[in-house]
């Protein structure tokens, strides 16, 4: 008889998922007004937040969801991107990574916030099935609040694609 293998799966802290990114805008990342284009920006947070869930989960995630995306503030052309992203709250086999942009204008030192988004990856297998993700040890007073707040937002999620998934269960009839 064969012995099941257990796996022990340890927690990793959000410092272990942390990534930046920084790239400078080009004109071929940008509008005819010289601003980063806001896909662009969109682009940028998904391959931020997903390394950031790479390095928490190690294995393949794909993109879930994605909260809604402002653009407080242009990036200009020459000015440098920066994005920042984190696990916030890691679930069963989903884990919510915040991801913050900033410009940063090199000739003045300059950095400012300029978009700001929450996704929500699943860890996935070489047969692209769901996975368990290792839990979020948080330290700190901001880890703690970020990971309680994280919960809300996952529930708020959940309930918008359950009526999503109503309406076009609706629509198909």
């Amino acid at each position: 008889m064969a012995k099941s293998k257990e796996v022990r799966v340890t927690g990793r802290t959000t410092a272990d998922s942390r990534v930046e990114m920084v790239q400078v805008v080009l004109p071929n990342d940008a509008n005819q007004l010289g601003n980063i284009l806001g896909g662009t920006v969109m682009h940028l947070i998904d391959i931020a937040g997903a390394i950031a869930a790479h390095r928490h989960s190690r294995s393949h995630v794909v993109t879930a969801s994605v909260d809604s995306v402002d653009f407080a503030h242009p990036i200009k052309v020459g000015q440098v991107i920066l994005l920042r992203a984190e696990v916030t709250r890691a679930f069963h086999t989903s884990m919510e990574v915040e991801v913050k942009v900033y410009l940063e204008d090199y000739l003045t030192a300059e950095r400012r916030l300029t978009s700001s988004a929450f996704v929500t990856y699943v860890a996935i297998d070489e047969d692209v099935r769901p996975i368990p993700v290792p839990p979020l040890v948080v330290r700190g007073a901001g880890e703690k609040r970020r990971y309680r707040e994280a919960l809300a937002r996952r529930r708020r999620r959940l309930a918008v694609a359950a009526r999503a998934r109503r309406r076009s269960g609706e629509e198909e009839r």
